[in-house]
């Protein structure tokens, strides 16, 4: 069983703290896989298989408060050669990408926790999105990690110079690499950004080549890989399940699958940051409450006018926006629903109480 250096793995201070406080007598440990609710936790001691508590699970109100793959946990054990450990407790997230969940849920899917950077992967072929790309980049700012943006299969792309221009126009303040793993492009500019103690998440579609750089940063085939369409240029989805994975002499990175479906959750700051060219000209226009739309003195439909803001992005604003405000909006009036029905409850608690005098 190999061991591990937790603090390669990331472990800091302010969890020590956190865990000496709450969790004194137990063992520390880091999800890197979750299996239909069995998890894979990296310890001092190796990997070991774990379950939650069933007080955990008892007190869990959502899927967000269940362990994901990042997490710090307590453990009531240090290997598993004596059965599977348990998960007594959740560290505190100090970073976390997430996603509505799939279907008609207003749940949180947490996609990787605790990430001190986000490399948002597209390739510079078929899957080129900039709609798709300012989607991530709000998600990304919501996170609390720091986004960069990573342009793969560069050696597919004929007109580099034009697309990486049209990439800096959305991804303001966020750095972009480019990168070719066939040539080589990039790997060192993406490794030396993953020191010891450093969490980066890989997120993207599927066949962008996340596992393929993944890959070359570890310097070993570790993930699967299939060969590319010639037809599309397209690898096929390969990578099933998120798993955390540590960088020899590195950090930790953590490998997603591809994502087909990514609806913001209540994350109007992560737009508000990633269009933050927008809401600097709102600030000139003639209303503070102005919609940009058809208002008189309006900066930002003048901005669009002269050719300085295209009309494409202020679109997407729009929609973003609007998204992450009605999510807002369905997230508070489900707590205040569940506040209610908890009031009711005591209520109704109480009076059956005085009934019994």
């Amino acid at each position: 069983m190999k061991n591990f250096d937790i603090n390669m793995l990331g472990w800091n201070n302010s969890w020590q703290r956190e865990f000496e406080e709450k969790y004194l007598g137990d063992f520390c440990g880091r999800i890197t896989e979750e299996h239909r609710g069995i998890y894979r936790v990296a310890a001092a001691k190796g990997i070991m298989l774990a379950k939650v508590s069933g007080k955990l699970g008892f007190y869990a109100e959502g899927r967000e408060d269940y362990p994901a793959v990042g997490d710090w946990v307590a453990l009531d054990r240090d290997s598993d050669s004596s059965g599977e450990a348990i998960i007594k407790g959740v560290l505190k997230r100090k970073s976390s990408f997430s996603r509505k969940a799939a279907g008609g849920t207003s749940e949180e899917q947490i996609i990787a926790s605790n990430i001190d950077i986000l490399f948002i992967t597209m390739s510079l072929n078929q899957n080129y999105n900039l709609r798709r790309l300012e989607r991530y980049i709000s998600l990304a700012w919501d996170s609390g990690a720091t986004p960069m943006v990573l342009l793969t299969k560069a050696d597919l792309c004929e007109d580099l110079g034009e697309r990486l221009e049209e990439v800096y126009k959305v991804a303001i303040g966020v750095e972009v690499i480019i990168v070719s793993a066939v040539q080589g492009l990039g790997i060192q500019e993406v490794r030396e950004r993953i020191p010891g103690g450093i969490t980066a998440a890989f997120v993207g579609s599927s066949g962008v080549g996340k596992s393929t750089l993944i890959n070359a940063i570890l310097g070993e085939e570790k993930q699967a890989v299939s060969e590319i369409r010639e037809e599309d240029a397209r690898g096929r989805h390969t990578t099933t399940h998120r798993e955390l994975i540590l960088i020899p002499e590195g950090g930790v990175v953590i490998d997603t699958p591809g994502m087909r479906e990514l609806q913001l959750l209540d994350g109007v700051d992560g737009v508000n940051s990633s269009f933050k060219e927008i809401e600097e000209l709102a600030k000139g226009c003639k209303f503070s409450d102005c919609t940009h739309n058809g208002e008189p003195g309006c900066a930002v439909a003048h901005a669009i006018e002269e050719g300085i803001l295209s009309y494409e992005r202020f679109q997407s604003y729009v929609k973003l926006k609007k998204e992450a405000e009605f999510m807002e909006r369905k997230l508070n009036r489900k707590a205040r629903m569940e506040y209610k029905k908890e009031i009711v409850k005591l209520n109704k608690s109480h009076r059956q109480q005085k009934s019994n005098y």
